[in-house]
């Protein structure tokens, strides 16, 4: 059986990215009927506990493995049915932290060992698109920044016509949150019952994260089932995000306002036909 026409493959760091970062466009991709696979390089064994019922787990192994749990569950909320870790890759911790210099973090993996590991998955799944992160990381994790690497020398080897399987993807995007974007989710929450979220944040300048609206190529908007699912996706995550936290007490309609659209930039590959109104594509797929 030949695979669906539209095939997405997205790479993210660790348990909850996908959910948090991507949660909208697979849902929406997945309930079109597009083969969506996402690839974890992680486990996310370094993650904060949020839940004191959890705190036992610690760092590592145990932790990992709750993870895990949780992102399966996630995929099953999104409708994702192909998901893969890649390698035995851990969670190498913030930047400047002592687990990045362990032997097994995903920061100090040979880029050309676990692209060509990418590469077969792109080999095998075909996918026209493919996400990941900026060359930053976002805002400069390093096991972000090294899936930003890994993914992009991946699909510079998967077209290698000596491969068993080439396959030249047409499209990557690095996933952004606009400005603008920030901004009405910083006042939704001010405007909320929970104004204290962004304590501290005068403005969006003071994030680490958040790139300015003009270099935002491509946006996609999700239906309110796209949304519910994203929300149950992230509640999945109990381990990494509080779910009686103020980002779920805000009303749908101001989270779905806020928080309903995700944002790409075309790092590879040539820009489809964009949206009259806002001058950006309306699909990752567009012009394929």
């Amino acid at each position: 059986m030949l695979p669906p026409d539209r095939r997405l493959l997205i790479v993210h760091a660790h348990p909850d990215d996908e959910a948090i970062g991507t949660g909208i466009t697979m849902a929406r991709y997945a309930r079109e009927g597009a083969r969506v696979t996402l690839v974890t390089c992680t486990r996310g064994e370094e993650g904060e506990i949020v839940v004191p019922d959890l705190a036992h787990l610690g760092t590592g192994a145990a932790l990992g493995a709750q993870r895990e749990r949780e992102l399966a569950a996630a995929c099953a909320e999104l409708g994702v049915t192909d998901h893969r870790f890649l390698g035995g890759y851990e969670d190498s911790g913030m930047m400047g932290t002592p687990p990045n210099d362990k032997p097994s973090a995903f920061w100090r993996a040979g880029v050309d060992v676990a692209a060509g590991d990418l590469a077969d998955v792109i080999g095998e799944v075909r996918p026209q698109v493919v996400v990941t992160y900026d060359d930053n990381g976002g805002y400069g994790h390093p096991d972000h920044i090294q899936a930003h690497r890994v993914t992009m020398r991946a699909v510079a080897l998967a077209a290698d016509p000596a491969r068993p399987s080439p396959w030249r993807v047409s499209k990557v995007y690095a996933g952004a949150i606009a400005r603008s974007m920030l901004e009405r989710g910083i006042e939704a929450f001010r405007e909320s019952d929970s104004p204290g979220f962004f304590a501290g944040v005068e403005s969006v300048d003071d994030l680490p994260f958040g790139v300015d609206d003009g270099v935002i190529t491509t946006e996609v908007t999700g239906t309110p089932e796209d949304f519910e699912r994203k929300m149950a996706a992230m509640r999945a995550h109990r381990s990494q995000i509080a779910v009686d936290g103020p980002f779920f007490a805000l009303a749908d309609n101001v989270a779905m306002h806020a928080f309903g659209v995700e944002h790409f930039i075309l790092i590879h590959g040539d820009l489809g036909p964009t949206d009259t109104e806002t001058g950006r594509e309306p699909d990752l797929f567009a012009g394929l």
